[in-house]
Order: C-alpha cells, then structure tokens, then sequence
C-alpha cells in the first residue's frame, strides 16, 4: 500500500442535487490514511511546554505520540458544496475543516489538496494534518483539529447553502460553530462564525482561519500594497515586506541578493525562504489578502473587514532540507504548501481576546479563486484587480518602457488586469487621471474564470500614482484603485520586549496590566500572580489585582482565597461609593457563594452585580438558574428575558425560559422561542433535547448538557442524560467521561436522597473504563470534592481529584489526593506515575520519585511511557550509561514502541562503542518527529556515523570514514528530519576534511573546511544563537585551512559570547515559540547554564593551547552531566593529544 500513491477522487453530484444552483450532499469519502496510535494514558501536563508561543498545555485531553507508519483506506464523513464554479468538500470528522476547494473554471486547487491523510506531530495533542483550512479556536492550533464536530446543511430560500460545524471546545467547553456557505451567483466562499462562552468566567479565545495553498518557485503570497513591515510570533522580530531589510530567523536576507538571485531578499516568494518562518502583518488599511501561483496562473482572495480581522499572516516550512522533510511527513506526494492564515479579533500568535461570559461574537470571512491577474492591487467582495503602469510598484512592466514609465514613442504601457466574483454582464473600466478625466473606457462582460487582461499603450507619460482604475456595473461602483505614494524608506516597528521583573515594575497600574497580559497570551512559563502580589504588596486594597487574584483563586476551586480578596476589593470599592463603577467583583462574589452552598447571598451579589451594564446578562442568568434550581419559576422567567433583553443570541437563558415556560404551563410560547432558537442554532444541543432531536454522538458535550439541565433543577432529565453519556462511545482522542457522569448521577441521587441508587452509581463509575478519564469543569471538582466527603474510601473519586488538583497547580493538595487513593488500595499505575512526577518536580526527591515509578512500573510491566520517564529520571539523577543501558535493552518491546527510547538506546550505544550497532538501529527505523522537537534523531545520527568514521580513521581506511561522513551529511529520509540551513555541522565537516585529507583529496578537504569555518553561528533548541559547543570545531576548521585572522576572531568572539552566557541569569525565553526539553521534569537552569559555560570555557581553553586547564573544565563539566556529548568529544581529543 506505502508503494501505491494515493489520489482522493470526488464523487459526481447525484441526481437528485443536479439541478441546483448550490447542490449540497452529504457522501462519505474514502481516503488513505495513516491514522493516530492509542494516546498515551497518563496524564500530560506539560506544565511549562510552550506552543506557538503560549501555553501547550492539552489536559484533559490525551496526548498522542506516534502515528502508525502505514496508510490504508477509510471512509471518512464528508459534505460536499458546488455551484457553477467552486466545489467544495467539508470534513466534519476532522475539525470541520475544509479539505477541497477546487476552481472548476480552470481545473485549480485554490486550497491544497491533500490525497492522503497524513497526520503528524504537529497539533495541540498530537495529530494535525496539513491541506485545505482549518479553523482554530480557541487556541492555534484548534485543540479539537483531529476531533469530530457535529454537523449540519442549511438551505436558504434563495438557493445559497451553508454547512454548519460545531463543538464544546476541550478546554473551556465554550462552543464554537462555523458555517462555511456559498451562494447560486458567486464564486465568494463565505465563512460564518459564532462563538459563544457558555461558561460564567471571561474567556480568552483567537480565531485563524488556516488556508493552505500548494506552493512552488513560482508560488508569491500578497498583503495590501501598505503592509510594509512585517512581525514574528509575539512581534519578537521584525523587518521590511515584501523586501526584508535585515536577518529575519537567521537568515540574512540583504546578503543572499546577487546577480544571479536579484530578488532574493522578497519575502513573498516561497522560492526564498529556506527555513522555518511565520510573519503576520504589522498593519493595513485595506481588507484583502491572498496568494498567487505565477507557474499555473491562479490564485485566491481572502477578504474580511481589517477593523475585525487585521490578521494576515504566511507560514512555511522553508525551501530547504528540514522543510521538505516535513513536507514528506504530512503527505505523500502532493509536495509543499503554505499557510496564508487570517485572523479574527487577533492580528499575531499569541494575541488573545476577550469573550465574557455568556458573549456571543458572530463575524464572517470571505475567499475566492483568482486566475490570470497575478497578484492583486486591491480587491472587494465583488472585484479584484491589478494594475501595472510600467514600473509599477509591483514590476511586470511590459517590455519596452523606460524608468518614468513611459515608451520610446511617448506613450505609457499600462495593464488592466480584473476579475469579478458574479457574472457581471456590461462591466465598466476606466482610466482616470488626475484631474478627473477618463483616459481610457472599456466595456466588458465578465464572469467567474473569465477575467478581464487588456495590454495597452496611453498616449502620453503616466507615473503609477498618476491614474485610477474604477470599475462600475449597473451604476454601481465596485472598486476604485490608486496606486499609492509609498516612501522609500520603510519605517519599521520596534519588536515587543520582555516585561520587567515584578519588582523592577513601576506602578501598580503597570503591574496589573503586565500580569493582565500573561493571562490573556496564556503565556507558558510566566505567571501573572508574581505581578499581581506584588501590587497588593504596595497597596493591599488594589481592586484590579484582587478581583484578578479572585479569579484565579475561584478556576482553582480555592474558594475561601477568592472570597477573601473579592471582599477586599469590594471594600476598596465602595468606601466612598456603595454603586460602583464596575461589576465583576460582586459578579464574581457570587460565584463563589453559590459554589459553596450560600445561594441566598450569591443571588444578592448577583443583584449587585446587575447594577453594572457589562456584567448585567451574566448576572440575570445566574440569578435565573438558582430561581430555577428553586422552582421560583416566574422569576427565573423574568431574569432570563432580562438576559435575552440585551443579547438575544443567549443560548443558555432561551433554553432556560423554555425550561420555565414549559413548567408554568405556557407551552406555545415555549415552543415558538425553541423554534426560534434552532433557527439561529441548529446545533445547539441543549435546545434540541428540549426538541426531543437525537443527541450529540459527543460524550463531552452531552455531559455539558445534562449539567445544563441539573443546574436549573431538572433532576430527572440529567439523570436520563447521564445515564446515555455513560453508554456513549469515546472516539479516539476525546477524554473519556463514563465514570464522571456515573459519579455525577451518584452524587445527584444523594441530593434527592437516594442513597440506594447513589450506591449503584458508584459501582458503575467503579466498573467505566478510566483511561483517558480527567476532570476539568468546575462541576466535576465540586462533585469529587462531595464524594469524597460522603465515600472516603473511593479511590478513584480521589484519583480523578487529585489529576485535577496537580493540573491546577495544586501540587500538595494533589499529592495528599492521590496519597489517599493509594491508601484506599488503588491499583492504577497512572496514580503512581502521578505521585513519580509531583516527587521529582514538586518535592524535589529523586528517590522517592524512582520508588513510585518502580510501584507503576510493577503495576504494568511493559509500559513503554513508564520505562522512557523512569529513564530520563535516571539521566538526570546521575545514573551511569552502562546501567541505563542494560536497563533498556532489557525491555526491547517497549524500546521499540517509542523513537524517544530508541534515540535515548542509540545514543548510549554510541558512547559506550557500540556506533555500528547504533547505526543499525537508525537505518532499519522510520522516526517520527515533534514540530518544535526536531534535531534529536538527526544528532544520533551524526553521532553514530563520526564515531564510526573516527574509528575508520584510526584504523587507516580514510576512504570508509569519507563515505561515512558524507552518508552522515546526507541523511534518510527515514529519520523524518532534515538538517536546519542554520544548524552548525562542523565536526562533520572538520573530520571529512582529514579524512579527505587522508586519501589524498587535498582540494575536497579544503572545501569541507571552508564549509565549517563559515558557519557564523547555530539552530539549536527552535533559535538561532551566534555561538555554540560546535563553534569549536568552524575554529579548528578555519586552523586546518591556515586563516589564524579567522581563528583569533572566531576565538574572541567566542570568548565573549562565553563572559556573557556565564553573567546573564538563567532563565526561559520570554518568547520561545517551542521548549520541548520542558515537556515532564522540572529543568535546572542554572545548572543546565553551568555546565554550558564549563564545556565553552573548556574548548576556549584548548582553542587557547591550555590543555591543563581544557581537561580541567571539561572533567568538571562531566561530573555535572555525564552524558555531554561535546564534553566526552573533547575529553577524548584531550587525551588522544596528551
């Protein structure tokens, strides 16, 4: 099958869809595809993992490792759209992502066709596939883009169709819905979002629509001709657009233009992107945005209104060999892509915004197929077009002009280039100059596929700001276009920096908004509560950090913590003024009296909360719900309109007033608003259980809902509810929640009093399979909180506790939690792998720490997770190679199981001699690599091969150690990686070289030392860094090639980096877009910094011609970290030259 290329072929329109304008259908499509392995059972949570520059963090959801290195054919759920000119197919199964949008005027995929799915380790949780778009929320990349949604088709009057999506985000549970519609007389794809924050808490959300296009040499992305200057993640670099005026993820574009590659320094051109790199739009005045294929003459639009959607962002993986690498992980044959994404409410990755309670933000975006303009000038919902007047702004004069834009002849080359969204019969072009008259008119008609190309020669010089192109139809002007008077120089922003220490922060006003921020980014290894107690350090009355403290306090379910600052900040509050200006402190009182059982108060806070506008609708809906969880059903009646009075698109208090409706007997007005409210929701699945429609095969989101109906004092249907989430399947990937709806069905039936049927329950969350079961609402903590109460010898109630607990940082209340399942006789090796990590990261106690994985580790023996952490605790605890070794190797099933555990097997063999065995292993294995963690196979395999040419070496055969080395410089693709432009090879280099040397070949030798004495720095841990451990060898390069200037520059310089690495303060990147190395145990900066500097010093040292004091740093470097590999490199040297 591997040896077979896939291709996706698209089923015909049926017959009974033939004659529409907009033929929509749903029909399943089979597609090769290679899909996830089981997720790993244990919890992940990656604590201080960054990811696209915020947190990574995934629980409750499972994480996913490996993707079965096979493909085969499955049938996937689709939904296919067509009109007269766009065909489109939905992939509900898969995010709801658009997987084909195909041109059917020119035969084009607009959108990249993936013919395989292909996921990789890219994602969230893993899986992530590349092709077509992708919509993420609330985070990027979409938590649930490997998780089904719920669909549906929408069909309009007028013939246009819109295909709903739909799903309870994993994190938050707020829903997410997007329509993706088309109309019978345009070519424009629309897209229809709404999210809505079903939770009582303020949310932060962003929103990109991820487009990939099919990318080539002849593939240029096109901002608005005012996007000047573009940012990276975080705006933590920047430069000029489309020319980039300066280094830009390392690569110093100004210096790559030569004669040869005059435009080597335009970024909009995939061909010159060697590496890695994202740049998002520092800022545009215009609406549009999209990408060209100059090779097949076609392209796509995206518009959406810039004051909602400034987001206008390119991603790719790099024209080079760790790009095209990735490439082949995400597909077969289908070749490279980029992403041109466009964000909603964000302008950058990470740029959150906020969603309030009970917020409902509605927004469309806009696409459509472009043939035949090149790229665009400007462009509407109707029209897009180009204009070129000679030496236009873009270039492409046509031959013949001169540099003022005119011909030998006097007269101005001028292309009109325009293509329309609808068939617009009698369109009218003109030409307008500055003064108003019109210097050219065309009639045309004109259509989707059929755009509108006239070449022609002005009468007179024309600069290219000198004439405006307007297009009319009917009277109607569509779009008027003026080049415009751009500056020569770019003016450039200046890139985010890092916040101060709290300490070092001036005012409190600047340290709330600092810890503000933090939140907001959901930034991964800083936290906002250093700054906000630092505030209430200077001034313990502060209400904007105490509310926020609040805040945190009450999602951790520290409600006595909360209650305590939110009194305070009411205090500070209302000494003066007992209406205050702003709500949310007593909004949020009232959260945190209701959740401990004083809801008499929380209903008067709530009231309070009322007096404020903007925290008025999540007030009234929250005094509705104890109305009627009460049976006050005409005033939770009055509350929820009250609710519906200022957003009528509350889904939560429409379903509450039927609820109360129905109960006070009104059922045709309940009826009427539960009609109403499917018309604005189809797939709102608390209004369709109140319809009696089928439920949401979604476990999750059903638990959502019958959590609905328990809140508003409707015992029995959530019973009934809970009941059917037990029954439901889970799909792989989605947390499992059987055993919470058995523990919330028990601990309902113990507040009605039934105790018998409470009992019952409990056996069955006993008897519910717990993988991948996590609690994560507020509900399901409050709930196991009781259990535990009322059951204190349930063990599992406290081990789904104490998961949670250690998630919310919980540490010691956590380990108290699970120290109690296991003495309630547990037998859960997730429990006691739990109890491993929070031993190593929490009480700093390695031995009690390797005791509780040896427990986990009799509790299930093969575990592969279980042997890999156990083993990195090793390495970090100091235990020799030889042991770790023999322990591994004793496990070989489970070895073979994970690519961390064989690189980890690799390795050791390679240090303990065995680099021929070492090798073997890589070249029978195909690796799977983590975005973010990429290098690690390819340094075991560059470790491997020097050994192994090393040794040759030293056997006298230079010839086996040249073929050696330049194997190791040309690695498989079966390593899943390829080399970084920007990666520093030089101890490959400097040793091909010799060995080059060796054999006579005295030139190849030369040429292999210039390569390693010209790297003028690294790719180390996702960063360049102008110096490295391999700076080393590029010195002894330059040495072997005689340039002693070289060598004393690259000496000092290395010197200085050394000084300044030894005096800067260890600490995480502010804006590191990935840290794999912080994916489970807790890392020692300093000490990880200290053995840096140790081994640095040392080749300085050796570099410096003092071997005494070389092997002196070194010897102490290797005390610290046994296992350096550059320190054994140089130990080993040291004593081959004593």
């Amino acid at each position: 099958m591997l040896d077979e290329e896939s291709l996706l072929e698209l089923p015909p329109v049926p017959p009974a869809q033939a004659g529409r304008p907009v033929a929509a259908w749903r029909e399943p499509l089979t597609i090769d595809t290679y899909l996830p392995d089981v997720a790993d059972r244990y919890p992940a949570y990656l604590e201080s993992r960054v990811y696209q520059g915020s947190s990574g963090r995934v629980y409750p959801l499972p994480f996913h490792e490996r993707i079965s290195p096979t493909k085969s054919p499955r049938q996937w759920d689709a939904i296919h759209l067509e009109n007269r000119w766009v065909r489109l197919v939905i992939l509900p199964e898969l995010g709801g992502r658009i997987h084909v949008g195909f041109d059917k005027t020119n035969g084009y995929d607009f959108f990249y066709r993936n013919n395989v799915i292909k996921p990789a380790l890219v994602g969230l949780a893993g899986p992530w596939i590349s092709g077509g778009v992708e919509f993420n929320w609330p985070q990027h990349h979409r938590p649930g883009t490997f998780l089904p949604t719920d669909s549906y088709i929408e069909h309009e009057e007028d013939g246009a169709v819109t295909v709903w999506c739909s799903d309870h985000d994993p994190f938050a549970r707020m829903k997410g819905m997007h329509g993706i519609r088309l109309r019978p007389d345009s070519s424009v794809i629309e897209l229809r979002a709404r999210l809505f924050n079903r939770t009582d808490d303020m949310q932060t959300f962003l929103w990109w629509a991820n487009v990939a296009a099919a990318a080539g040499d002849d593939y240029q992305s096109f901002f608005p001709t005012d996007a000047r200057a573009v940012a990276d993640h975080a705006k933590r670099a920047v430069t000029a657009f489309p020319q980039a005026d300066r280094p830009y993820y390392g690569v110093d574009y100004p210096a790559r233009v030569d004669a040869a590659h005059p435009d080597a320094d335009r970024i909009d051109w995939y061909r010159n992107i060697p590496v890695p790199t994202s740049y998002m739009c520092l800022g545009t005045e215009d609406d549009f945005f999209g990408g060209y294929d100059h090779g097949v003459d076609a392209g796509f639009v995206h518009w959406a209104d810039h004051r909602v959607a400034p987001g206008k962002k390119q991603w790719t993986w790099g024209n080079g060999a760790f790009g095209w690498a990735w490439d082949a992980n995400l597909t077969d044959t289908d070749g490279p892509y980029v992403e041109l994404m466009a964000g909603v409410f964000t302008d950058n990755q990470p740029d959150f915004s906020f969603l309030a309670p009970g917020e409902t933000k509605a927004f469309s975006q806009y696409w459509y197929p472009i043939q035949g303009i090149g790229a665009v000038d400007q462009a509407t919902l109707d029209v897009a077009v180009r204009l070129d007047i000679a030496a236009s702004p873009r270039g492409n004069a046509p031959d013949g002009s001169t540099p003022d834009g005119s011909t030998p002849d006097g007269s101005t080359a001028v292309r009109v280039a325009v293509v329309v969204t609808a068939d617009r019969p009698g369109l009218e072009l003109e030409l307008v100059d500055r003064a108003g008259a019109v210097a050219w008119r065309r009639t045309v008609d004109a259509g989707p596929g059929t755009p509108s190309i006239t070449e022609l020669a002005l009468a007179g010089r024309f600069a290219p700001t000198d004439l405006t192109l307007v297009v009319t139809h009917a009277g109607i002007e569509l779009v008027r276009w003026t080049h415009r008077e751009l500056a020569d120089d770019v003016v450039v922003p200046e890139p985010a920096t890092e916040p101060p220490a709290p300490q070092d922060v001036a005012s409190t006003e600047e340290l709330y908004l600092t810890g503000l921020h933090l939140e907001q980014y959901r930034h991964a290894t800083r936290s906002p509560e250093p700054y906000w107690q630092e505030a209430l350090a200077r001034d313990p009355g502060d209400i904007r950090s105490n509310v926020a403290l609040a805040a945190r306090r009450y999602r951790s379910a520290r409600y006595a913590e909360a209650e305590v600052h939110l009194r305070r900040a009411i205090e500070r509050q209302t000494a003066l003024n007992p209406n205050p200006y702003d709500g949310e402190a007593y909004f949020r009182l009232g959260q945190v009296l209701g959740r401990t059982g004083r809801a008499p108060a929380a209903y008067d806070a709530y009231g309070k909360a009322a007096w404020n506008y903007a925290w008025r609708g999540a007030a009234h809906l929250a005094m509705a719900r104890i109305d009627a969880a009460r049976g006050r059903d005409a005033d939770a009646l009055t509350h929820a309109r009250a609710v519906l009075a200022l957003d009528g698109d509350q889904l939560q208090a429409r379903n509450l007033a039927v609820v109360v409706l129905r109960r006070l007997g009104r059922e045709a007005e309940a009826a009427a608003l539960l009609a109403a409210t499917l018309r604005l929701d189809a797939l709102d699945f608390w209004a369709r259980d109140l319809a009696g429609e089928p439920a949401s095969p979604d476990a999750p989101l059903e638990l959502d809902i019958a959590l609905e109906y328990a809140s508003v004092g409707e015992t029995g249907r959530a019973l009934d509810l809970l009941a059917l989430v037990a029954s439901l399947p889970t799909v792989p990937g989605q947390v499992e929640v059987a055993p919470l709806a058995h523990l919330h069905r028990a601990d309902l039936l113990t507040l009605r009093g039934d105790t018998r049927g409470a009992r019952a329950a409990l056996d069955d969350a006993h008897r519910a399979a717990a993988t991948y079961c996590l609690a994560s609402r507020l509900d399901d903590v409050d709930m196991l909180v009781r259990i535990c109460a009322a059951h204190p010898g349930d063990a599992r109630a406290w081990a789904l506790l104490g998961h949670w607990l250690y998630f919310q940082r919980r540490y010691a209340d956590a380990i108290e939690a699970w120290t109690t399942a296991t003495a309630c006789g547990v037998q859960d090796p997730v429990v006691w792998r739990n109890l491993a990590v929070a031993a190593f990261n929490v009480l700093d106690d390695a031995e009690l720490a390797a005791a509780h994985y040896q427990r986990a580790f009799d509790l299930a023996p093969d575990d592969a997770r279980l042997l890999y952490e156990s083993d990195q605790l090793a390495k970090r605890t100091g235990s020799s190679s030889a042991a770790r070794l023999a322990r591994l190797q004793s496990h070989p099933a489970a070895v073979a199981q994970r690519d961390d555990l064989t690189v980890e097997v690799v390795e050791l063999l390679t240090a303990a001699g065995q680099a021929d065995a070492a090798l073997e292993i890589l070249q029978t294995r195909a690796f799977q690599p983590w975005e973010g963690g990429e290098g690690q196979v390819l340094g075991a395999w560059d470790e491997a091969l020097l050994a192994l040419a090393r040794a040759a070496l030293a056997d006298g055969d230079p010839a086996r150690a040249v073929d050696l080395l330049e194997t190791a410089l040309t690695p498989p693709s079966t390593l899943g990686e390829g080399r970084h432009l920007l990666a520093n090879c030089a101890h490959l280099l400097l040793t091909l070289g010799d060995a080059r040397t060796a054999v006579g070949d005295l030139a190849g030798a030369q040429d292999a030392w210039r390569r390693a004495a010209a790297f003028a720095g690294d790719f180390q841990s996702m960063s360049s860094t102008p110096c490295s451990e391999m700076t080393y060898y590029s010195v002894l390069s330059a040495r072997r090639r005689g340039d002693e200037a070289m060598v004393q520059d690259r000496i000092d310089e290395l010197d200085r980096f050394v000084k300044e690495l030894r005096e800067t303060a260890a600490s995480v990147d502010f804006f590191a877009t990935s840290l794999p190395s912080l994916l489970l145990f807790t890392d020692d900066l300093d000490a990880r910094r200290t053995t840096t500097v140790l081994i640095l010093e040392a080749q300085v040292a050796a570099l410096r011609g003092d071997p005494v004091q070389a092997g002196q740093l070194v010897r102490a470097a290797l005390e610290r970290e046994p296992s350096r590999v550059r320190a054994l490199d140089l130990q080993r040297e040291l004593s081959t030259h004593r």
